[in-house]
Formats: C-alpha cells, sequence, structure tokens
C-alpha cells in the first residue's frame, strides 16, 4: 500500500493540470488540508485553554462571586443609615436589588432571598415571573413565533430552551410549506439541469464508496493482520462517507492503490467537475465547524477571538484574568469605600448619573 499522504503527491507531480477544472481540483485539496490542520490545532489549543481556565479563572470567580455577596450585605447593613438623602437611598437600594437578583439566579439562598424581598419593590419569585413575561413578549415580537403557554417555565434558561424548540418546530413547518409548494409548480429547465448535476455528483461519490467497501470487505480477507487493517479503513470509509468527506475516500482509494496519482490527472474534467463540487461543500462544511468553535469559545468563556489563529487562545485568557483580578481589586477597593460616608456619597453620585443615562425617565417613578 502507498503511503496516505498520496494526494499531496499527486498534487506536487500535477504542475501543469489538464484543465482549469484540474487545477481547482489541486487547489481545494490544498484548502481542505490546510482547514483540517487549523481544526485539529483550535480543538488542541482549545483543550489547552480549557484546562487553564478552569485552574486559574475559576478560582478567581468563586472569590468574584463570594465578594458580590459580601457586598450587597455590606449595602444592606448601611441603607438603614440616617446620612443618606432620599435619592441616595433610592440608588443603594437599586444597586443593592440589581446584584442580590444576579446572586440569587448563581447561587440562591435564603439569606439573599430575604434580602432582596426585604428592600424590593416586590419579591423575587414575583420580579423574576415579570421579567419571564417581558422576554417572552419581546421574543415573540422580534421573531414571530408564538411561544404558547409559558405558566410552568420558571427560569430564562428554560424559557431560551422553549423558544428553541418552537423555533425548530416553526422552521420544520416553513420547510415543509415550500417543500409542497415546489411540488405544486413546475420545475424550470434550469432547476432541472441542478437537481441533475446534484444527482450526478451524488453518484460519483457514491460510486468511489462502493469500490472501496468491495475492496475493503473485512470479511473477504483470510490474513487476521490485513482483515484488522481493513476493519479500520472500513471504518474510516463509512465515516467519510456519511460526512460526505470525498477527499478522504479519495486518499483512501490511493492508500490500498485502487487509484494512482496518474488516474487523477488524467481524469476527465467533467468527472472532477464533480468531485469539485463535493469538495468545495467540505471545504465549505470545515469553515463553517471552524467559526461554530470558535464561537462556542468565545460563548462559553466570554472571550473576544479574531481571524484563524489558535494561539491567541493563550493572550486571552491571560487578558481574561487580569480582567477579574482588576475586578476584584475594584470590589475590595468599594467594599472599604462604604465606611467613608463622603466617598461613597461621591460614588452613589456617579453610580446615579450613569443610572439615568441608562434610563432617562428614572426620576419619574
Amino acid at each position: 500500500m502507498t503511503d496516505s499522504n498520496s494526494l499531496r503527491m499527486t498534487r506536487q507531480a500535477a504542475a501543469a493540470p489538464r484543465s482549469p477544472e484540474h487545477k481547482r481540483f489541486y487547489t481545494l485539496i490544498g484548502q481542505i488540508e490546510k482547514a483540517r490542520r487549523q481544526l485539529a490545532e483550535w480543538h488542541t489549543q482549545g483543550l489547552v485553554f480549557r484546562q487553564g481556565y478552569s485552574q486559574r479563572m475559576t478560582p478567581l470567580q468563586d472569590k468574584l462571586l463570594a465578594g458580590v455577596s459580601e457586598w450587597v450585605f455590606a449595602l444592606g447593613q448601611v441603607l438603614p443609615q440616617r446620612c443618606w438623602t432620599r435619592s441616595e437611598r433610592k440608588t443603594l437600594r437599586q444597586l443593592l436589588c440589581a446584584d442580590t437578583e444576579e446572586l440569587l439566579k448563581i447561587k440562591p439562598t435564603d439569606a439573599l432571598r430575604e434580602l432582596y424581598d426585604k428592600h424590593s419593590d416586590v419579591d423575587f419569585d414575583t420580579s423574576q415571573r415579570e421579567e419571564l413575561e417581558v422576554l417572552k413578549e419581546m421574543t415573540e415580537i422580534f421573531t414571530g413565533v408564538d411561544l404558547g403557554d409559558t405558566s410552568g417555565i420558571a427560569t430564562e434558561d428554560d424559557l431560551m430552551e422553549h423558544f428553541g424548540e418552537k423555533m425548530a418546530a416553526h422552521r420544520d413547518a416553513q420547510s415543509e410549506r415550500r417543500a409542497k409548494q415546489a411540488q405544486r409548480r413546475r420545475k424550470s429547465p434550469a432547476q432541472e439541469r441542478r437537481e441533475a448535476e446534484a444527482q450526478r455528483v451524488t453518484q460519483s461519490v457514491r460510486e468511489i464508496f462502493r469500490k472501496l467497501v468491495s475492496a475493503l470487505h473485512p470479511d473477504r480477507e483470510p490474513d487476521a493482520q490485513q482483515r484488522a487493517k481493513k476493519n479500520e479503513l472500513m471504518q474510516k470509509v463509512n465515516q467519510a462517507y456519511e460526512a460526505n468527506d470525498l477527499l478522504t475516500l479519495l486518499e483512501v482509494q490511493l492508500q490500498i492503490e485502487q487509484v494512482s496519482p496518474a488516474q487523477i490527472q488524467n481524469a476527465e474534467p467533467q468527472r472532477v467537475k464533480h468531485y469539485n463540487k463535493v469538495l468545495a461543500e467540505q471545504l465549505g462544511s470545515l469553515k463553517v465547524e471552524l467559526k461554530e468553535l470558535q464561537f462556542q469559545l468565545e460563548m462559553e468563556f466570554n472571550v473576544e477571538l479574531y481571524g484563524n489563529d489558535p494561539k491567541q487562545l493563550g493572550p486571552a485568557l491571560d487578558h481574561s484574568v487580569r480582567s477579574l483580578r482588576g475586578e476584584l481589586a475594584r470590589q475590595q477597593r468599594d467594599l472599604r469605600m462604604l465606611a467613608d460616608v463622603g466617598a461613597t456619597k461621591q460614588w452613589l453620585k456617579r453610580r446615579r448619573q450613569e443610572m439615568q443615562r441608562a434610563d432617562p425617565f428614572d426620576d419619574f417613578f
């Protein structure tokens, strides 16, 4: 058997491709191999990042959470003091309730619930029901999806999961409607040509798959060692066929000498064109998978990633650690500040101004 990297040698041998389709074939192979390497590197670096995040960030996050809890109870202790104006007392109460509400969503305790209910206009359970109702109404307005009865839903995460299910059902219904409309419409010549071309592309991949299955069937191999190798290759072929991974199928063909580099080089341009359609789809899927992996890391760990270089994960983790340490230091400064009434009044004034910019009608309520 030849080296499994024979397609690399094929590209090198193809200094002067027969046709533009052959040239594009080798270009797509190179792009797919590059995307595969990038994806593998992202998975490797992503694993290192997750481990580093757990070791470095999780302890800091636990400290921050404990600090927020200490902060809200400290606010509860200073609130009864008579030194605050009506406006200052209102701001203190708003800040206390906002932070306590977030804590209750993360790690609810009876003491936090009692603190929230004492200083809020409505109790925590009522507040959550009202927030969910507003979120439901806004979701329905912006998406056009009827969420139906949500009385049994208690959290925002549950509501979003319910929305995802409704959205999926909505998309399925739309797809079914479009399919029925398409069946009723007479196909245009261009559509018929596209469907015929898609059928030929599928047939090309299926043809390679059938040849490989016939050559690699383990039951036909009397030698135990060779049978184990064929069984391993057969699993690889099945996975590639299910994923429409033409490149891997061609690589296996070269590996078992079912096809030679010269045969690929001399294949008819029309056949190579069919291959190119599958390879282009495969390349597109790899690029989507790469973007989804980056997006998942961004959302899960609240980091900003740019470009395709996974080496940025290390600096991104360092930045997150520095930011969290800075937040912890600010948190401790604020706690010490509460002992100084004058400093606290100045701080409340700034926070009040920030809150008014965020909600200019706040003073009317």
